[in-house]
């Protein structure tokens, strides 16, 4: 048994028998579990609780999993949220994180790999507070992030990043003016092996892009390197 008894994640699955397989390995792990089976209900735990880390499963009753995290992350912008997704579902895949989600997994998925992915995500806080070279508050062009509080401001607008997002976004502050490539991304960031799909951090790019460039299709901060991976030139 591990030591993330003080870690609470919500489990929102409707396949019973999955569910009930998740919830035990996972309270096995030492993680206090709350189990909901359809949108609703998992909205409703959200009202009564603070959880640290959310998994969600992309067919649910009453409110799908794509509508669950757009109300999730108007509400709860901080929390992590895995995704698990059809095998056959690319599109579910793409989706999920082009809404918020911070990392997926296609079903029928390893338990190990699951059980991994989780606690890399519950220590990436961790990670990311330790990165060096990177003040609290940055600044470039019109643009501000706070870094502790994930706050952001570009231009006129207000909003705050996800913890992921605001990983990505440090990762490159911290390597400015050089190229980072995909893999590696997915190496630090992510904490995956680079075999995995990269489409993931190409989204997790556009995000940023559409925050904080005026116009994200001719961008001036986050630039692409063919064949290389990004460069940003922020700061």
């Amino acid at each position: 048994m591990t030591d993330y008894k003080k870690n609470r994640i919500l489990l929102v699955e409707d396949e019973e028998s999955l569910a009930v397989g998740l919830e035990f390995n996972l309270v096995q792990e030492g993680y206090d579990i709350t189990r909901a089976n359809d949108g609703k209900t998992a909205l409703e735990w959200f009202q009564k609780q603070v959880f640290d880390l959310m998994i969600l499963d992309v067919m649910l009753p009453f409110y799908n999993g794509f509508e669950l995290i757009q109300i999730i992350r108007e509400k709860y912008p901080q929390i992590p949220v895995l995704m698990l997704t059809a095998r056959t579902g690319i599109k579910d895949r793409i989706k999920g994180l082009e809404l918020g989600a911070d990392d997926y997994m296609t079903k029928p998925f390893h338990l190990e790999e699951l059980l991994l992915r989780v606690r890399g995500m519950l220590k990436r806080k961790q990670w990311y507070q330790d990165l060096p070279d990177v003040p609290l508050r940055f600044r470039f062009g019109e643009n501000e992030v706070d870094f502790e509080t994930l706050n952001c401001i570009a231009g006129k607008q207000k909003f705050r990043l996800t913890p992921h997002e605001a990983m990505v976004l440090k990762y490159l502050v911290r390597h400015k003016g050089k190229i980072v490539s995909r893999d590696e991304l997915l190496e630090k960031v992510w904490n995956v092996s680079p075999e995995v799909e990269t489409r993931t951090v190409d989204i997790f790019i556009a995000r940023l892009r559409k925050y904080f460039e005026h116009n994200p299709g001719k961008p001036v901060y986050f630039i692409s390197i063919r064949g290389a991976g990004y460069r940003f030139m922020g700061g």
